[in-house]
């Protein structure tokens, strides 16, 4: 690492890193009894980013060699160079980062010692669970298990090493009726919950326990009277649903490259504009968004981002007001804040950008069973199916997988092809009820996809269920 460092500085570097990244991840998937897919990847590279007169250049290869090495510096120094011909501002990376040291997510059951044998019976008796429901057409379980170790230095002193477990997993049951087709996820939408933490965390979720009753609502669901067409009501979003609440209509639009421009052609900006920054009510008193890389089981929980700034938790709204972005070195520099640790790369061939870490909405004082019975009427809508939301991040709609008529403070019949929309500001400002930390999980989201090349970044959620009024609802007509 430090022949890449003396090699960009010799060249005329004001500043380098370099990233050391392995990956081994392991995948199982079961369709209808069958192992449809085993895969096993391992992968092992580098990535060299240089700073020269005020631009940014990079490089990476798999090659670990000596003269790889020197090789891929270079050609970070000459696009560094040819950057420098076209560059707006100078780079501004703020106060030096200096952080040493390592770290381990914490587990119990390392994943990658539990026999394949084993992992698959999970999703094979799960599946057979689900098998006894009739009515179901399609069975689907999955299990996933990822190592990643990374070792990072750079020319001001830095130097880390981390190494991050994730375990992840999910069972489906798809049910085909005459003109309607309906599926159930557990524990997560689409088949797939995952977080920083080892095989104890499949243990906890007892696919097998959950597949029969999963597939009973999936059957349930196919002559389960429609959400109500165009109403505007009340509405409970439960845990897994706010989840992805919170990531596109909070997580993506807080991203500072995004509100400075610098990422606009894959998803779009913000509407969160610098001006709004402490001065903007972004919800109710009672929303409070945290963005941390330091709660358990997150996918956005870590050691150090991918420029060594140590992890840390950060207000982005608090009682209501919007009071912070997720931000990197050079992009906190341009508002005169210094970063909050936000910018990781999918890969040692791809250069940091900013990510989402875990943002959070912090839980409130409701158990749900008194918040179900405070509301007189209303929809309660669980596990996301469908979403919408537009280039500044502000027009939404959302569809679950299933949902429940409320009644005079009762969950009633079954609804099927639940949907609302909103405008996001209008939409947190309706938020008078978020249920207790009893309720509150740590979502995980896998598949984030952002920039070009693209990177598929794996962020957290925590959230528990959370009362909105006035919400439009039924916008999309199922039958």
């Amino acid at each position: 690492m430090s022949r890449a460092l003396d090699a960009a500085q010799l060249g005329g570097a004001q500043y380098a890193d370099i990233r050391v990244v392995e990956n081994r991840t392991e995948s199982i998937q079961v369709k209808n009894g069958v192992a449809e897919a085993l895969n096993f990847s391992e992968s092992i590279g580098f990535g060299v980013r240089v700073l020269v007169n005020g631009a940014w250049g990079f490089s990476s290869s798999r090659d670990l060699a000596a003269e790889e090495i020197d090789r891929v510096t270079q050609h970070a120094l000459e696009i560094a160079r040819a950057s420098g011909l076209v560059k707006g501002e100078m780079v501004d990376l703020g106060p030096p980062v200096t952080s040493r040291g390592t770290y381990q997510t914490a587990v119990e059951i390392d994943p990658f010692s539990i026999p394949l044998e084993e992992r698959l019976g999970v999703l094979l008796t799960a599946d057979a669970a689900m098998a006894r429901v009739e009515g179901v057409r399609v069975r689907q379980g999955n299990l996933v298990i990822i190592r990643e170790k990374k070792w990072f230095a750079s020319t001001e002193g830095a130097l880390t090493e981390q190494t991050i477990i994730e375990t992840g997993g999910g069972i489906v049951a798809t049910a085909v009726g005459e003109s309607e087709v309906q599926a159930r996820s557990y524990p997560n939408s689409f088949g797939r919950q995952q977080v920083t933490a080892g095989w104890e965390t499949v243990l906890g979720w007892d696919l097998p326990g959950n597949g029969e009753r999963i597939a009973e609502e999936a059957v349930a669901l196919l002559t389960a009277d429609p959400c109500p067409v165009d109403t505007t009501t009340t509405v409970i979003l439960a845990g897994d649903q706010m989840a992805l609440q919170v990531h596109e209509s909070c997580g993506h639009p807080i991203e500072l490259d995004r509100v400075l421009g610098s990422e606009a052609a894959y998803a779009g900006t913000s509407f969160l504009t610098p001006e709004k920054l402490d001065n903007f009510r972004y919800g109710s008193e009672l929303v409070n968004i945290t963005a941390d890389s330091v709660r358990p089981f997150g996918l956005g929980t870590f050691g150090w981002d991918d420029e060594g700034v140590e992890a840390q938790s950060t207000p982005i709204v608090k009682d209501g007001n919007f009071v912070g972005y997720l931000m990197s070195r050079e992009t906190a520099s341009s508002l005169g804040k210094v970063s909050n640790g936000c910018m990781r790369a999918s890969s040692w061939n791809r250069i940091p950008i900013i990510r989402m870490t875990n943002v959070s909405l912090e839980p409130g004082e409701w158990d749900l069973e008194d918040l179900i019975a405070d509301t007189d009427e209303g929809i309660y809508m669980a596990t996301n199916r469908s979403w919408s939301i537009d280039d500044k991040r502000y027009n939404f709609q959302f569809g679950t997988e299933m949902g429940y008529e409320i009644k005079n403070g009762k969950l009633g019949r079954m609804l099927r092809n639940c949907t609302y929309t909103g405008i996001t500001p209008e939409f947190w400002n309706s938020c008078d009820a978020i249920c207790n930390q009893k309720h509150w999980t740590m979502w995980g989201t896998p598949n984030c996809g952002k920039g070009q090349p693209s990177q598929i970044a794996h962020t957290g959620h925590g959230a528990a269920p959370a009362r909105f009024r006035n919400i439009r609802v039924g916008v999309y007509k199922g039958d």
